[in-house]
């Protein structure tokens, strides 16, 4: 299941790769020269392109930050950790006090524009050497360059883009550019990774042609485009190999991984380990450990650092006989009285934790530190994202909202396992309950903070300041390299 991944860090290529260019950070544009891989002696076979792909896909492993920050960010958990000061940047992005030198924000800058830089490395030398399969790592590469892009454009708006790599001095003369070109890029690369990719993947993890509908549909109705939204959504549901798994409960452990729901999914393994002076270099899903029951000893789980902890309010969201939610949250005092299990509390404990991705029991054997190198995959795309997504398209857009219906339905039946609780709404309360089943469906997967802004409900989140933090701060550190050629977001 993880061999894909395994290879990884078993490439010398990632050494340079590594230190693939930022747009404009200093973190990547120290002296690369020294470093680079020369052009001309490299991309001269398919072993070349292949490690090169392999470099990108690395990048994924850092999008850790992304997710546990996009539910810190919403009106689904609180910060938690130790104390008020345990990783400030995140204490400060709950309470929606951030500003342009949060570290925490600069990280998610500088590590999807790594990767962003590193699929231009191969797009930019694309047509050097012609071999069988060829157009499927290219179309892999622009998928993996769509989907670092749309994160970008998701947490800071207009952002610098180019379709070659980034070099020193860029920061002073590419502009920021607009928030529609960004997505014409984005949706330019989908479209060709659609037109190029099959439903299977030549290895387990790696983008699929569903993967490319599904983030491009995704991409539209962020944009609210919804016909073209429920056009791809619809293809996507009808023709794809997906479909939800019957059992809820089995999407998260590891039997789940991988499995028929799962469209797109962020390989992690705990083969290797790492150390809090690189989170981004573990190998291991960094969130599970940051999420998990503090100084916790009993069964299934191991213990974490408390953070990312659902409040009252999300929890009263599930109604009454959802059976997703014992699967969504432990409720840490109800589980001790049934196992006997022992816990410690934290900052703002809830007494409720984020089940999906809390660490398992699993063998000592595992490398490093064991809070950094968990091996549950992120589900980054599932179907049961996709059937709310076109069922929302289908509806806001005033399509068709018997088959918003049907698609919404789907879901709630696995959810409560009868037809009883299907939605026969139509119109603004239709569109009510998808984003109620969003938020319910969703929880625990660093959706719901950009579901709320997309829609115009981030008022709703405890410190939200319409106008402001819709989106985040560029780190000021690239506002300084820009030397007035970028201005800072509103607000900020």
């Amino acid at each position: 299941m993880k061999t894909y991944l395994r290879k990884i860090k078993k490439l010398s290529l990632l050494i340079v790769m590594g230190l693939a260019i930022n747009a404009c950070g200093d973190d990547y544009l120290e002296d690369v020269s020294t470093y680079n891989i020369d052009s001309e002696n490299y991309f001269n076979s398919e072993d070349d392109y292949y490690n090169a792909l392999i470099a990108v896909y690395d990048i994924l492993q850092s999008t850790y930050a992304n997710v546990i920050l996009g539910e810190i960010a919403s009106n689904n958990t609180l910060c938690g950790g130790e104390s008020a000061t345990d990783v400030v940047g995140w204490q400060q992005i709950d309470d929606m006090i951030h500003t342009p030198v949060n570290s925490n924000l600069r990280d998610i800058w500088n590590w999807m524009y790594a990767g962003v830089n590193r699929a231009n490395y191969i797009l930019e030398f694309q047509d050097k050497t012609d071999f069988e399969g060829r157009e499927t790592i290219i179309a892999e590469a622009r998928f993996l360059r769509a989907y670092f892009n749309f994160e970008l454009v998701k947490w800071f708006g207009p952002i610098p883009i180019k379709e070659s790599r980034f070099q020193l001095g860029d920061e002073t003369t590419i502009p920021r550019s607009p928030v529609e070109d960004v997505y014409a890029l984005i949706e330019t690369d989908l479209i060709y990774a659609v037109n190029n990719l099959t439903y299977t993947a030549p290895q387990t993890g790696r983008a699929t042609k569903g993967s490319a509908q599904a983030l491009l549909g995704k991409v539209y109705l962020y944009q609210d485009k919804f016909p073209e939204a429920a056009n791809v959504l619809d293809l996507l549901i009808m023709d794809g190999p997906y479909d939800l798994v019957t059992d809820y409960d089995t999407i998260f452990e590891m039997e789940g991984e991988n499995g028929i729901e799962s469209v797109f999914e962020v390989q992690y393994t705990d083969v290797e380990g790492a150390g809090f002076d690189c989170l981004q270099c573990s190998e291991g899903n960094v969130a599970v450990g940051f999420s998990g029951v503090r100084n916790y000893s009993g069964p299934l789980f191991t213990p974490g650092f408390s953070f990312n902890v659902p409040v009252q309010e999300a929890v009263d969201e599930f109604e009454d006989s959802d059976l997703r939610k014992d699967v969504a949250i432990l409720d840490i005092q109800a589980w001790a009285d049934e196992t006997g299990a022992t816990y410690g509390t934290g900052y703002e404990h809830t007494g409720y934790f984020n089940r999906k991705y809390l660490p398992r029991t699993r063998s000592t054997e595992a490398a490093g530190d064991l809070n950094l190198t968990n091996p549950n995959n992120y589900r980054a795309i599932r179907f049961a994202d996709v059937l709310l997504m076109a069922a929302e398209a289908f509806n806001r857009g005033n399509i068709n909202d018997t088959k918003a219906q049907n698609f919404l339905n789907r879901v709630r039946q696995r959810a409560f396992g009868d037809t009883e609780h299907n939605v026969t709404a139509t119109g603004d309360a239709l569109t009510q309950a998808i984003y109620h089943e969003r938020r319910v469906e969703l929880i625990g997967e660093g959706h719901h903070f950009f579901d709320l802004v997309r829609t115009g409900r981030g008022t709703e989140i405890p410190g939200f300041t319409a106008n402001k933090n819709e989106l985040f701060p560029i780190p000021l550190q690239e506002i300084q390299f820009s030397n007035g050629n970028w201005e800072q977001n509103p607000g900020y």
